[in-house]
């Protein structure tokens, strides 16, 4: 992996790094349409793991969880067309003395098995580790989730 570009753009509302292939950002309320569309083509691929919204009301239930503190929601997207490829929830952000939270991911099946989420990964720990700070970053992966546990084992290096 070739990251060619770092930081873009980080503000209070925004946050995008790159690499020459992929964009992650920050979930938007702009997104719904698409991550909508997306979890009702992908229904089939994630279940029985994932449970995401697939309305537009639910869609926008789910975006006011994750309010920047305790709860962020990025997306992985193809550099290119800005398609979204997946999204990774770092949530449950513990602070204080022992500062951890847990990470949650999905590839939509339009984008699977293309290697997005795995080079993603690195853009998110460096977000996670630079812009959120915890000391430690937990993956919420079910037992029987094989491709989340190989993700997961693979060495994403940081960019």
């Amino acid at each position: 992996m070739e990251y060619a570009l770092r930081v873009i753009l980080k503000h209070e509302n925004m946050i995008r790094y790159e690499t020459t292939r992929i964009v992650l950002r920050r979930l938007t309320v702009e997104d719904r349409e698409e991550f909508v569309e997306l979890v009702i083509a992908s229904a089939g691929f994630l279940h029985p793991w994932v449970y995401l919204p697939a309305t537009p009301a639910k869609f926008d239930e789910y975006l006011q969880r994750f309010d920047g503190k305790s709860a962020e929601c990025t997306l992985i997207c193809d550099r290119t067309s800005g398609a979204i490829a997946g999204t990774v929830s770092i949530s449950d952000i513990i602070r204080g003395p022992y500062q951890r939270a847990t990470v949650g991911y999905n590839a939509f099946a339009p984008s699977a098995r293309q290697g997005y989420m795995s080079e993603g990964f690195g853009l998110v720990f460096r977000f996670a580790f630079e812009g959120l700070g915890p000391h430690r970053l937990e993956a919420d992966i079910q037992p029987d989730d094989e491709a989340s546990l190989r993700l997961a084992g693979t060495k994403s290096r940081l960019p």
